[in-house]
């Protein structure tokens, strides 16, 4: 039977092994904690996630301090992303269904996710690829707008989320002027267009690649049709 929590839906696989599913996150406020650690001469980042959790309350994500929380969890670095707000209708993730739990001051988060850094520590530039290493699928409705960058090679970038990060009052209605208010690199473009059929953004092997643009929004690299 479906769950619903903070008004998102919670399917449960339909056989063993399968992929459970949230539905209506579209619009659902989040935020993230990502806490860096080396793991011999590699580094990468836990992501813990408010979503299904809480909205992320501006006063309790405001009262949270990084360098805090990197003591107190023994990591090298603390960074805090968000709040942001999500743009697909479903998310999809067959990892197990029983959720690791941490709190963040007030707020409860899960760990979502773990991001590949390599050597270095976290680069925050705009359209600095990432790898997350997850196992989801991002899903759009037909009709539905969505927002890219493609870069000189022709791959596709989805907007997943949007930030409040840099730009508080950004709403999902501005999202289709974002394209003027960002600098891209030399070869890319972006554009926004009105879906006529679902699309499905899956991680191969694993893996997401994403960039965020000058406002950290976030982007991950499709490979489905285009």
């Amino acid at each position: 039977m479906a769950e619903s929590v903070n008004q998102l839906t919670f399917v449960p696989p339909a056989a063993p092994g399968g992929a459970a599913r949230v539905e209506g996150v579209r619009n659902a406020r989040y935020a993230e904690v990502l806490l860096v650690r080396a793991e011999g001469d590699r580094l990468n980042a836990e992501v813990w996630n408010t979503l299904g959790l809480n909205d992320c309350p501006d006063d309790a994500w405001r009262a949270l301090d990084d360098a805090a929380i990197a003591a107190e969890e023994g990591a090298l670095l603390a960074i805090l992303n968000g709040p942001r707000y999500w743009l697909m209708d479903a998310i999809e993730n067959t990892a197990p269904a029983e959720r690791q739990l941490a709190r963040f001051g007030e707020l409860d988060m899960f760990r979502a996710a773990v991001v590949d850094l390599g050597t270095d520590l976290p680069d925050r530039r705009p359209y600095k690829e990432l790898r997350v290493l997850r196992s989801t699928v991002f899903e759009w409705s037909a009709g539905r707008d969505v927002h890219e960058l493609i870069d000189p090679d022709g791959g596709v970038y989805v907007m997943q989320s949007y930030s409040l990060e840099v730009d508080p009052d950004l709403t999902e209605d501005a999202l289709g002027g974002v394209a003027a208010r960002i600098t891209l690199p030399g070869g890319w473009a972006s554009r926004s267009r009105s879906l006529t059929d679902p699309l499905r953004v899956e991680c191969p092997d694993e893996v997401a690649i994403i960039v965020q643009d000058d406002l950290k929004n976030t982007y991950q690299r499709s490979y489905g049709p285009s």
